[in-house]
């Protein structure tokens, strides 16, 4: 599932890309083509579904950004939380072996 959203948040990005090179920041870019008199296909139309499509597309990205960091906050572990998985706790002394009978740690000297 983490790489669907990843593919996803990819297609979005590419087309959020493209959208955002269409429009003009000043009111022209690709409805600026259209600005004649007698146009059918309306140019404040264009404009519109340009922004629509631009917000829609931010949000489609941040809504699979949050959702892939879901799916991949059990699955993937980091090098350290393995490495420290796999250190093997100290052994514990054998149920025969009484307690006294264990070798005492030796201390170093203390210097005076």
């Amino acid at each position: 599932m983490y790489i669907f959203f990843t593919i996803v948040i990819v297609l979005a990005a590419i087309l959020l890309t493209l959208l955002v090179l269409v429009q003009n920041s000043k009111g022209g870019g690709l409805a600026a083509g259209f600005a004649s008199g007698n146009q059918v296909m309306g140019a404040p139309r264009t404009a519109n579904f340009l922004e629509k499509a631009t917000w829609t597309l931010i949000a489609l990205i941040i809504a699979c950004s949050i959702a892939a960091v879901g799916f991949s906050a059990g699955t993937h572990e980091s090098a350290e939380e393995r490495s420290a998985i796999e250190v093997e706790a100290p052994a514990a002394p054998a149920a025969d072996v009484p307690v006294s009978d264990a070798p005492a740690a030796e201390l170093p000297a203390e210097a005076e």
